[in-house]
């Protein structure tokens, strides 16, 4: 690193922010001729996508997925971020077959987004990937891959995530244009899903008018852990609740708690009940309780569910991260 005592070249220091605006600017125009049918394809999927695109990458491409995410939702088309990482402790539940997975990678090969992959093929869910090699192993599990490729990073070293970031990025907004294009989006639909529109909803709705109130999944706490797994599979919210004869919460487990009780007991898993891990204090709210609220205590506690109670602690109802998206 050089003395930081130094005079710095004020025109040199201009003449590197341009260049490195330049080698972006030139990364995107390469794209163009990416656009191929995939690309096309990938629109049709999501335009036809009857649940949420769930993006997910790690590190930098997380990021960047990030941010499409946020412009797809904004846009008119459903969707969220997902860190691959997070599926391990409970975040599948909030994944269903309808919905279709979008894969950042830069490489194809990350290993912690590989692990992710199997679950999603297990549950039907298709994937598109967008990555810098077509050979990948990403891009062959993937219905279909989109490429973006970089000659160089704008970083003089040629190591920092730069000018790939940056292409990734603009073609998360390439997808999402022509996805407004195909709807049809217009300025009053923009007006529905801005953050100022979208704020007033957060503050109006509450917890009783998008709460679940039917079929949920409930598991006494006698319950061994082997038939819970069939419980919790089966309500589709990767979670199990227990009540007592009154109706009272005393506890839920996760598909996290789950696999944490697998790793720990093993072969002495099956042994094992819903009270042997169950969360006896989990996140309850009371069905008048904001969107706005639900939304502070997910994000705060890490949760992506609450349980909607009343005074007396009798179960209502359920609010998923789903159910927030109003």
């Amino acid at each position: 690193m050089t003395d930081k005592n130094n005079n710095i070249d004020n025109k040199i220091v201009r003449g590197y922010g341009e260049q490195a605006l330049r080698d972006e600017a030139q990364a995107i125009l390469d794209q163009i001729p990416y656009l191929d049918d995939n690309f096309e394809k990938a629109v049709d999927m999501m335009y036809h996508c009857q649940g949420k695109i769930i993006v997910t990458g790690v590190g930098k491409s997380g990021h960047v997925g990030a941010k499409i995410a946020a412009t797809l939702a904004s846009t008119g088309t459903p969707a969220f971020y997902i860190n691959p990482l997070d599926v391990y402790h409970g975040d599948l539940g909030v994944m269903t077959d309808k919905d279709v997975v979008l894969a950042l990678s830069n490489s194809g090969q990350t290993d912690e987004l590989l692990r992710f992959i199997p679950m999603v093929l297990h549950m039907n869910v298709p994937i598109i990937s967008i990555t810098g090699n077509p050979d990948s192993l990403l891009a062959k599990y993937s219905n279909h891959h989109i490429t973006v490729k970089v000659k160089k990073e704008a970083c003089p070293l040629n190591l920092a995530p730069t000018s790939s970031t940056t292409a990734a990025l603009a073609m998360g907004d390439a997808l999402a244009i022509a996805l407004m294009q195909v709807r049809h989006f217009k300025p009053r639909d923009f007006a529905q899903f801005h953050p100022g529109g979208e704020l007033g909803k957060r503050l109006l709705t509450t917890a009783e008018d998008v709460m679940r109130s039917d079929d949920m999944p409930i598991i006494p706490k006698e319950m061994h852990l082997g038939e819970a797994i069939i419980h919790v599979s089966k309500g589709k919210l990767g979670l199990g609740i227990s009540l007592d004869e009154d109706n009272h919460v005393i506890g839920l487990i996760t598909d996290g708690d789950i696999r944490r009780a697998m790793e720990k007991w093993q072969a002495e898993f099956f042994n094992k009940t819903v009270s042997d891990i169950m969360t006896t204090t989990p996140k309850m709210v009371t069905p008048k309780t904001k969107i706005s609220e639900i939304q502070r205590i997910m994000h705060k506690y890490k949760v992506h569910t609450v349980l909607v109670v009343d005074k007396d602690n009798h179960l209502k109802g359920i609010v998923d991260h789903y159910a927030c998206m109003v």
